[in-house]
């Protein structure tokens, strides 16, 4: 007895199509994902962010803005007349760097705060380029952020106030 074995013919339906994204090709399953760097090799842009904070800080120190016009006027007081929250904050990181701590906040209650963030992001950022992580930004919720808006704005409100002469730059 002779038997016959028929293949069936090929039916082009869509689980049968193979398309050709979803092919891999053996050069790219060989590929490692690209490592990162680590050590010195990684410190490159935090050292450009540091240099930068450190040359402003030198350019303050040395160029004293407590001179009429040394820096020019702050456009918010120009146009407005109201001291915007930035309003002193050269003076007190001058008066910062001079090392007179109390002058410089009163000529800017946020400048030492802001110092002190800025010196510990570059620190985190700098370890974690050292051990090849990426920089971490900081999360705000919503809640934060509202909050640092409605203080920030009582603060801009309260220097311009008779009962804020205290915040008003010096």
């Amino acid at each position: 007895m002779k038997t016959t074995h028929v293949v069936p013919e090929p039916v082009d339906s869509p689980e049968s199509v193979v398309s050709p994204e979803s092919v891999v090709s053996p050069e790219s399953a060989a590929q490692p994902e690209q490592a990162r760097r680590t050590g010195l090799r990684a410190m490159g842009w935090p050292l450009v962010a540091a240099g930068v904070g450190i040359g402003a800080a030198l350019l303050l120190h040395f160029r004293d803005p407590h001179g009429e016009g040394s820096y020019g006027i702050c456009p918010v007081y120009a146009l407005t007349g109201f001291y915007c929250p930035g309003c002193g904050g050269m003076r007190g990181m001058h008066n910062l760097t001079d090392g007179r701590i109390l002058d410089a906040i009163h000529s800017n209650l946020l400048v030492l705060p802001l110092v002190l963030a800025f010196v510990l992001w570059i620190g985190d950022w700098s370890i974690r380029a050292w051990r090849g992580e990426r920089m971490r930004l900081p999360r705000l919720g919503r809640t934060t952020m509202w909050v640092f808006f409605a203080l920030l704005i009582g603060y801009t409100v309260l220097r311009n106030t008779p009962w804020g002469t205290w915040l008003t730059p010096v």
